[in-house]
């Protein structure tokens, strides 16, 4: 017998159950990680994110999961739909409730549908259409999918493939951030070794902590910095302060933060999630304003670390011109949406085939601009 239910709260399943699903390199998918979200109050009805995790059953054992939430709103997922829900507003089309199969937050690509077997997948992705009536549901969103999951769900009638485009540091093997640099044209070497310079001149150095080696007071300091980037732009941050103590709690392990410091003075931070084989910087944040000092704490730093550790990419988060010319190589990544209104579904669609080709544009041309020699 098959069944496809939903959660109401991660807790409702065992840990263990839930982890057996989750690849090594995926510390976002870890039950540790998305229950911290859902304890702290991060995600919950109030904040618009309301845990309805997807699990399918088969004789009694679980098969497949979908992390999801049902969604009242579109903010926190860095696949932008906002023009969508507009135009569904003007035509009198409810958009909202939608299901959001994502990691809140969290612009990172992964599997999404965790299973036993492709024909597990295949059965959840059969049963959503149904699933999304009964629950009175506009649409399904699947956001930052693996390539993997593309021949799957591009044989079930009636989803849409979006794309983006991000940028990745890989780590080449590199023997430390010099044979990096030597890969550089000589203009964009000088440039990197300046800026490093400038902050070191500023009497700026940097601290390493794993999660088990930060103190409550250093949390603190932690989410200062963070609450401190949606300050400055008159926005209430989206993660709670208990969030940080959940994850340092459940994961220390896969916690590595970077805190920069003048003197005796915290001046900034930048928190990363460590997978088997990707360096993910997710939180960044500063107290005053240092020449220099994002670039340094977010990117060079980790650069650093990703070296030291053999690890073998670096994803520094969303947006990218700042780091395209710092090596970091534009990485296209995908969405895909299931929207139940026919009229829609064809705009949608008729949109997306103009983007597309865009977005693929803009990451050929943005490859063009890699500081990298050019070698034979």
């Amino acid at each position: 017998m098959i069944s496809l239910h939903s959660l109401a709260h991660l807790r409702d399943l065992p840990a263990s159950t839930w982890d057996a699903f989750v690849p090594a390199d995926q510390p976002f998918l870890r039950h540790a990680f998305l229950s911290a979200l859902e304890d702290s109050g991060s995600v919950s009805r109030q904040t618009g994110w309301a845990a309805e995790h997807l699990v399918l059953e088969r004789d009694g054992e679980v098969r497949a999961l979908l992390p999801a939430y049902r969604k009242w709103h579109s903010f926190g997922e860095y696949v932008f739909d906002h023009g969508w829900a507009d135009a569904c507003e003007r035509a009198g089309i409810a958009y909202y409730p939608k299901l959001l199969g994502a990691v809140p937050f969290s612009p990172v690509t992964g599997p999404r549908l965790l299973s036993r077997s492709p024909e597990d997948s295949q059965l959840v992705l059969q049963a959503l259409p149904e699933y999304l009536t009964k629950g009175q549901l506009s649409s399904a969103h699947i956001n930052f999918t693996e390539p993997e999951l593309d021949p799957l769900i591009s044989a079930q009638p009636g989803w849409l493939e979006r794309l983006g485009c991000q940028f990745h540091w890989q780590n080449r093997n590199y023997r430390d951030f010099q044979d990096f640099l030597d890969t550089l044209t000589s203009r964009k070497r000088k440039q990197m070794r300046k800026e490093r310079e400038q902050v070191a001149g500023q009497g700026i150095v940097f601290d390493r902590f794993t999660g088990a080696e930060l103190t409550q007071v250093q949390w603190d300091f932690i989410y200062r910095c963070y609450a401190n980037t949606y300050a400055v732009r008159g926005r209430a941050p989206y993660l709670t302060r208990e969030f940080f103590s959940l994850i340092g709690e459940r994961m220390p392990e896969a916690i590595h933060v970077v805190i920069a410091r003048q003197g005796s003075r915290d001046v900034a931070m930048a928190l990363s999630l460590l997978g088997d084989q990707t360096l993910y910087g997710r939180y960044w944040g500063c107290l005053d304003e240092f020449d220099r000092l994002h670039f340094e704490t977010c990117f060079y730093q980790g650069m650093d670390v990703a070296i030291e550790k053999g690890i073998g990419r670096f994803d520094a988060g969303a947006q990218g011109e700042h780091k395209l010319i710092r090596g970091f190589e534009p990485v296209i990544t995908r969405s895909w949406h299931y929207l139940l209104h026919p009229g829609l579904r064809k705009a949608v669609e008729d949109f997306l085939r103009e983007e597309r080709d865009g977005v693929l544009a803009y990451a050929e041309q943005a490859r063009t601009l890699l500081p990298y020699r050019i070698t034979e």
